[in-house]
């Protein structure tokens, strides 16, 4: 029973120790540059990437409690989801911490800065993209495949926007509960006029565009292995069967039990 789940679930785990092993490195490359440099610089980026994991905690959760599939549990799918959605921004947050770049100067060297921000940026992304696949498999079970990329296209749209309204109008996502009157205000005083708020419009734009060409290209990336798989099978099933009396009989046992679970 342990070896059917380990087989299972290995592709998943594997991707857990991958984010937090890049998380710990994260860490390690920050406390070595503030202790070079006797300073705090930079210590902002360990919040942030804590806050990048805050997404991708709930779509985990929703994404299991999806897979029980019992109907009690769709209000708590849906809740998970909500918090998903709010927090989601936080995991690409760091990508705009860049602009820090000009501003820190306490003897480490630029090349150094900018390997450890692309580390943050770099995992904060991946958080980002795996719980967003995470979240689109959801969709994707329960309204179609059309559906789930909309919802993609959707959630890039309204995450960039978040950004944009935590870098520039320093809002944060727990001010949905604390502020959300004055939070709402903001937002609507930027998406009612767009053409005065140019800046919110082109950010938003061009940062949607970035999340979904990264996005698709890793889920592509992603299904190179299947798409092979695939191909191996297909071919295989184009070679004439031996003559054993029975035609069919290499035919079905072709058929591995990882496609056979994917059909279903």
């Amino acid at each position: 029973m342990l070896q059917s789940w380990g087989e299972k679930y290995k592709n998943k785990v594997a991707i857990f120790l991958l984010l937090a092993a890049a998380s710990a490195v994260c860490f390690i490359f920050t406390f070595i540059r503030m202790a070079r440099s006797d300073s705090t610089h930079y210590q902002f980026l360990l919040w942030n990437l804590m806050l990048a994991w805050i997404p991708f905690i709930f779509a985990a959760l929703a994404y299991t409690l999806a897979n029980i599939r019992k109907r009690f549990l769709y209000l708590l799918i849906l809740a998970a989801a909500a918090a998903w959605l709010i927090f989601f921004p936080n995991a690409l947050y760091i990508l705009t911490d860049f602009q820090h770049l000009n501003v820190v100067t306490d003897g480490i060297p630029i090349w150094y800065d900018v390997v450890l921000l692309i580390w943050f940026a770099w995992t904060g992304l991946l958080l980002g993209m795996v719980s967003l696949y995470l979240m689109q498999e959801i969709v994707m079970r329960m309204l179609g495949t059309t559906a789930s990329w909309l919802f993609v296209v959707c959630v890039t749209g309204l995450s960039s926007f978040g950004i944009y309204v935590g870098r520039f109008l320093r809002w944060n996502s727990w001010d949905a509960w604390n502020n959300p009157v004055p939070l709402a205000q903001d937002i609507w005083n930027e998406i009612s006029h767009p053409l005065a708020n140019k800046d919110a419009l082109g950010f938003t734009f061009m940062f949607s565009l970035l999340f979904l060409f990264i996005y698709v290209a890793l889920v592509v990336f992603g299904n190179l292995p299947r798409e092979r798989q695939r191909q191996r099978l297909a071919g295989t099933k184009s070679m004439p069967a031996k003559q054993t009396g029975d035609s069919n009989v290499g035919s079905v046992n072709l058929e591995t039990p990882t496609i056979r679970e994917n059909r279903k």
